[in-house]
């Protein structure tokens, strides 16, 4: 259970790796970073790689050399990676041209050439986004979750939700008669969508960070903490090791202290790395404004103006309607 604001004691916060601290924010490259984490140490890797998409803060490169400089990367987290750890590799699409290429497909060759197995790839799907003209807008991501070995951590009663149908039962067979759920909930599924009753539905429906969302900050391309939470909560033990190498303004490190984990996060861009310190003192003080893990996504009761149809739109319709020449038979 979280520590209520008043009980949460200041923890310090590491700018290099050290193997006795609770939380290290590193600015700089991964890379550099990497040289200090020993091997088989790190429990649970989460990000959100640079998507190559010509944003602000991340160098426009063709996306073969993207992958191949994300595979050299990738190939040091291995290293650090405990045996029975696991990575979650958030990404979405990249578009040139109107063309979109998948990047969860383009990433999965180079985590299975390292031996890492692939144990879920999961569909977080969010309502709101870019609207596109040519093509149906996306609104999902995809996170894919490898694992080092066929031994790993994997905490299913941690992030059960609550079953649709809590009283069925076996209809047939030697457990006839008896209760065919889980009294803790059943199995969230690898499509994740945080529905109106808690979790109720099998889809991830986290939504992502725009502007009246309230861990917004001035990254451009930042996802929820409850995302990484439930990663957290499911794949590690209190105590582990959660590491972000692109940690933008530190949500996963948030997401791991929050869950009693230690936090290791990098990134370039000294701003950010300020951030994520900001941050984790709100926190710490009772005052960071994050939406809870399992809060209901707002649905319009129709009753808003703004979930109206417009005037404007009802005297076009009308008025098409009027020109619109009958025919009789």
């Amino acid at each position: 259970m979280m520590e209520p604001p008043l009980f949460r004691g200041f923890k310090p916060i590491a700018d290099a790796f050290d193997e006795n601290a609770e939380i290290v924010l590193y600015q700089g490259g991964v890379n550099d970073l990497l040289t200090q984490v020993p091997d088989d140490s790190i429990s649970l890797i989460v990000t959100s790689p640079p998507y190559n998409l010509g944003k602000e803060y991340e160098d426009r490169v063709s996306i073969e050399r993207y992958l191949e400089t994300q595979a050299s990367v990738i190939a040091h987290l291995y290293r650090v990676l405990r045996h029975d750890g696991s990575i979650c590799w958030q990404v979405g699409n990249f578009v040139e041209d109107g063309e979109v290429y998948p990047l969860d497909t383009l990433y999965y060759p180079i985590f299975k050439r390292l031996g890492l197995k692939l144990r879920n790839r999961i569909i977080w799907r969010f309502g709101h986004g870019l609207h596109a003209s040519k093509r149906f807008s996306g609104r999902y991501e995809t996170i894919l979750w490898f694992t080092k070995s066929e031994n790993y951590v994997f905490n299913l009663d941690a992030v059960r939700v609550p079953a649709k149908y809590p009283g069925k039962r076996h209809f047939k067979g030697p457990n006839r008669g008896e209760l065919s759920g889980n009294p803790l909930g059943k199995n969230p599924s690898d499509v994740w969508e945080i529905m109106a009753q808690e979790w109720e539905e099998a889809i991830w429906d986290i939504p992502n960070v725009k502007s009246n969302h309230p861990e917004k900050t001035d990254h451009p391309c930042q996802f929820p903490i409850e995302l990484v939470e439930r990663c957290v909560l499911a794949l590690t033990n209190e105590g582990d090791w959660v590491f972000d190498p692109y940690m933008g303004v530190g949500t996963s490190v948030v997401a791991a202290v929050m869950r009693n984990r230690r936090a290791l996060g990098s990134d370039q861009e000294a701003e950010y790395v300020q951030l994520a310190r900001e941050r984790l003192v709100a926190y710490f003080n009772g005052t960071l404004r994050y939406r809870p893990l399992g809060k209901p996504v707002y649905e319009p009761t129709g009753r808003e103006k703004v979930s109206q149809m417009p005037e404007e739109w009802k005297q076009n319709a009308q008025a098409s309607l009027l020109e619109r020449p009958e025919k009789y038979e």
